[in-house]
Order: C-alpha cells, then sequence, then structure tokens
C-alpha cells in the first residue's frame, strides 16, 4: 500500500515507519524541517519535507497525489493555542479533504483517550484547544465519507513495547509509543478497524487479537 504519514519525526511516527516499511508498504513521510531527511531516511521511508500549516487545497492534492492511504500522526505539541489550532484541527481536516479529493480511501488519525463532544475541558483551561482541535478534527474525519479509524492512545510512554493492549477500558492509563507504532500498523491489516474509535491502554491482549475482537 502507498501510504503518506503526516508528522513524521515525531516520536510514534519514527517508531511506526520502519514497521510500516518492513510490512511491505511504500511510506512517504511529511516532515517540516530538512535537518530530519537523514533521520527519516533511517526508518526506510522516503521524506518529503513541507509544511502543512500553510498547505494549500494544491499544495495538500500535490503531497498526497497516487496515496492510498494516510497515517496522521502530527501535532503542535501544545503550549502555542495558535499553531494548535492550526496544526491539530485545520491542517488535519485540510488532509482529509484532501485525500477525499485524490482518491486516497483509508486514513488513520492518532488522536488521544478522551476525546470528543464529552472532552469535559473547559473553555479556560489551557489544554482546551488541544483538546477541542482533536475532537473537531475526529468529527470531520467520521463525516467524510473516508474509511477512517481514529485512534486514541492513553498517557504516552516510552517502555519497550509489549505487543500487548486494552480496547475495553473506559478509562486512561498509559501506553507505550513503541505500542501505538505497532497499533497503527496492525490497523491498516485489520478491516474490522475501519470506522471505529479505538480507545486503547497497554494491556494483556496481543495488538493483533484485540484489533480482530472489533469485529
Amino acid at each position: 500500500m502507498k501510504i503518506t504519514l503526516i508528522g513524521g519525526h515525531g516520536k510514534v511516527a519514527l517508531l511506526a515507519q520502519p514497521l510500516l516499511v518492513q510490512a511491505g508498504h511504500e511510506v512517504r513521510s511529511a516532515v517540516r524541517n530538512p535537518d530530519h531527511i537523514a533521520d527519516i531516511e533511517l526508518t526506510g521511508a522516503r521524506p518529503v519535507v513541507t509544511d502543512i500549516e500553510r498547505l494549500d487545497a494544491e499544495g495538500w492534492g500535490e503531497l498526497l497525489s497516487g496515496t492510498e492511504a494516510v497515517v496522521w500522526t502530527a501535532g503542535a505539541g501544545g503550549g502555542d493555542p495558535k499553531r494548535t489550532w492550526a496544526v491539530d484541527r485545520d491542517a488535519a481536516i485540510a488532509a482529509m479533504d484532501a485525500a477525499q479529493r485524490v482518491g486516497a480511501r483509508r486514513f488513520v488519525i492518532v488522536s488521544y483517550f478522551g476525546a470528543g463532544p464529552g472532552h469535559g475541558v473547559p473553555e479556560g483551561d489551557d489544554f482546551y484547544p488541544y483538546a477541542q482541535a482533536k475532537t473537531e478534527a475526529d468529527e470531520h474525519l467520521q463525516n467524510s465519507g473516508l474509511s477512517w479509524t481514529i485512534l486514541r492512545p492513553s498517557a504516552l510512554t516510552l517502555e519497550e513495547p509489549s505487543g500487548r493492549i486494552d480496547v475495553t477500558a473506559t478509562e486512561g492509563a498509559e501506553v507505550s509509543r513503541a505500542n501505538v507504532a505497532r497499533v497503527i500498523t496492525a490497523t491498516l491489516e485489520h478491516e474490522s478497524t475501519i470506522g471505529r474509535v479505538i480507545e486503547f491502554n497497554d494491556g494483556d491482549q496481543p495488538i493483533d487479537e484485540a484489533l480482530e475482537s472489533l469485529d
């Protein structure tokens, strides 16, 4: 499958890209900083330097041309509300719209555990822009007509991958970035994930088995 991954130099993305390549996918990885090219090449993905905050509709179309699936792992990283809205909501929505236009039917986005209309973060809270931006992006994807999956991992850690998760929890706990990378890769292999919002923590169930249980 031809995949374009947005946010290629993030910690999860750098772990996911070699797994996607090993699974036989052709991966293009969008990064903003040319200094990150070598890091992307080490994963086996092909780097594409672009600033997703500045892309217009034509630019998004060029970036996603020929793509069969989009994996969105980009994020502003918090701290600057203006950038959070620009990246986590506006750029994500622009990517979804472009995916529709160019025929990239599969779209997997990494959100966060607890996103959604009931996220409960008050507007005056510093976390509100992130919570609401992710919520609005997720809702746009759900209404896009694409073959979408929304992944909502809980608090991210740097632990080694266990290859096991819990998709039944109703409250967030922790999940390793390495396990999130494995979930991204497995998600593209399981049709049971299409049209699903998947909240997950580290757990006891093998990732493939957990995703198959969604049928």
